[in-house]
């Protein structure tokens, strides 16, 4: 599997304190280094952590494969077309949350999401879009054209160790395989750390794992290198 670094946290240290420490290019330049495959970026309508020029000079830096998560809005795909990054996941936003509590519901607004991706795929941009392990939005988003999903592993990962754990993880896995069958790539993301991350290997033929939260957590105790180099040796 390959692995993707989110470094939005990188960002919100930064804007705790409105200077430019951290650096959120460094970080990015960092895990290009420690071997992740892309660096994804979140950039919300309320510019919380990311902002338009971190995302610009991300995109321009060498070696790096951008995967840009953004809204369903206009405002975000015209940015998409502009910096054209490698690749785009389509989540759910709400303004009052701390993080992405669920996955997009495709299935409820199919039409829609037919129309928004057109222009990307057109371009070359891959397009992701984030759900529910869930067969009627593994279904939708195989007819919107897009070439991805990537699965949110949030229930998973909250029942790691729990009694529910093996009912979420089967809940992924079959997702997994039913996308698979559609002609669909498989990411998958949302809660995963040092721990849980290691079932993933059991659910076949997954492409990339993004993964943010607990890499930068893990990183201030031994650092941003080494905790993508202990993450990526989990995911190998």
């Amino acid at each position: 599997m390959l692995l993707g670094v989110n470094i939005d946290h990188v960002a919100t240290l930064r804007n705790a304190r409105g200077g430019v420490e951290p650096d959120v290019i460094k970080a990015a330049r960092i895990c290009n280094d420690a071997g992740a495959n892309s660096i994804t970026t979140h950039l919300r309508e309320d510019r919380r952590h990311i902002n338009d020029m971190d995302v610009e000079l991300i995109s321009k830096l060498p070696r790096t494969v951008l995967n840009l998560e953004m809204a369903m809005t206009d405002e975000m795909k015209s940015i998409a077309m502009r910096i054209m990054p490698h690749s785009v996941c389509i989540v759910p936003e709400k303004r009052q949350e701390l993080t992405t509590e669920g996955g997009l519901d495709v299935h409820g607004q199919l039409e829609r999401a037919c129309s928004f991706v057109k222009p990307l795929l057109a371009a070359g941009i891959e397009v992701s879009f984030f759900i529910d392990p869930d067969i009627s939005q593994v279904s939708a988003a195989a007819k919107t054209g897009a070439q991805f999903i990537e699965l949110h592993t949030g229930r998973y990962s909250e029942e790691f160790g729990g009694e529910k754990e093996q009912q979420t993880f089967e809940d992924l896995k079959g997702a997994a395989v039913f996308a698979q069958n559609l002609g669909l790539k498989v990411n998958a993301g949302h809660g995963l750390n040092y721990q849980n991350v290691k079932r993933m290997k059991e659910i076949p033929n997954l492409h990339e794992l993004n993964i943010g939260h607990s890499i930068i957590s893990r990183a201030v105790f031994v650092g941003l290198k080494q905790a993508v180099m202990e993450m990526k040796e989990l995911v190998i």
